[in-house]
């Protein structure tokens, strides 16, 4: 699966960025506490140091944002004290993206729209729909926008099924990327299911959460009677049959993933096996109850 956006304003679609030349020496870099990817490290030069320009460090920073590891959540953004750190949007190449759905290892599509207008999403369906056809999947990615969120998926369904020879399935983002903040950031998500499932004149397609969810999700949906687990066929009107986990699954992944620095220096964790072994557990562990 590839992930596209139609609107360069996408959560899903930044990076925070800034040059730690820039920051004030005596700075308490909030910014690398608060990240929960680890993507901001952060060094004090010492005074013998030189930077690009040839003069002396002075105690100044070096470092700034992993760019490989920043997934955009922006927790980085507001704690900042002297406003020095940006957010850069980006959007995919339409005809890039089209040559990626007509290879071989590509089945699937997964497109964020912040679903106000569908002006934007025509725009981007029309440009990829020479290359829908070679796809097992398209899933559309929205937020919660009140009472004109089923309206808009409408008019989106009407948009793709001219086109449509695969399985659609929306995904509902409540809380987006915040599943790891804690027990509450489910509730978000939960409500919004809640309220498209109420709605009989909802959109053809399958329907999986995602923004917010963690550990807590599946229970919150099952005390709601909305989870559809794979083998219960009590459970078999239930709306929601999938969750994503973004940023719990990053959480929890990165536990393990964050030993193989302090253990072994740069490497992949293929190479070690044990650790291979307990980031498949931990992953189990959290969709064990959606896969089996």
């Amino acid at each position: 699966m590839i992930s596209v956006n139609d609107d360069r304003n996408d959560l899903h679609f930044r990076k925070a960025e800034f040059d730690p030349e820039d920051c004030p020496p005596d700075c308490s870099r909030p910014c690398e506490m608060v990240c929960p990817a680890n993507a901001i490290l952060l060094k004090r030069m010492s005074e013998g140091d030189e930077i690009q320009d040839g003069s002396h460090a002075r105690g100044k920073l070096q470092g700034g944002v992993i760019t490989e590891r920043c997934y955009g959540c922006g927790r980085c953004l507001p704690v900042c004290p002297f406003d020095r750190i940006r957010a850069i949007t980006y959007i995919r190449d339409l005809a890039t993206t089209s040559a990626l759905l007509k290879r071989n290892d590509v089945d699937a599509i997964e497109i964020h729209t912040r679903g106000r207008t569908t002006e934007l999403f025509k725009e981007l369906w029309t440009g990829l729909s020479s290359s829908i056809g070679h796809l097992k999947l398209v899933a559309v990615s929205l937020p919660d926008n009140g009472e004109s969120t089923v309206a808009t998926m409408h008019m989106i369904y009407s948009i793709m099924k001219t086109d449509l020879e695969c399985y659609n399935l929306w995904q509902l983002d409540g809380r987006p990327m915040s599943g790891d903040i804690g027990r509450g950031a489910t509730k978000e998500a939960v409500t919004f299911a809640a309220r498209i499932s109420s709605m009989q004149d909802r959109p053809h397609g399958f329907y999986q959460l995602a923004g917010g969810t963690n550990a807590h999700t599946i229970d919150s949906l099952r005390k709601v009677g909305l989870f559809r687990a794979k083998n219960d066929p009590a459970d078999s009107n239930a709306l929601i049959g999938g969750i994503a986990y973004g940023g719990y699954a990053r959480k929890i992944i990165g536990r393990v993933l964050r030993r193989i620095p302090s253990k072994h220096g740069h490497a992949h964790i293929e190479d070690y096996p044990e650790l291979m072994l307990d980031a498949i557990k931990e992953a189990f562990n959290l969709v064990g109850p959606v896969k089996c």
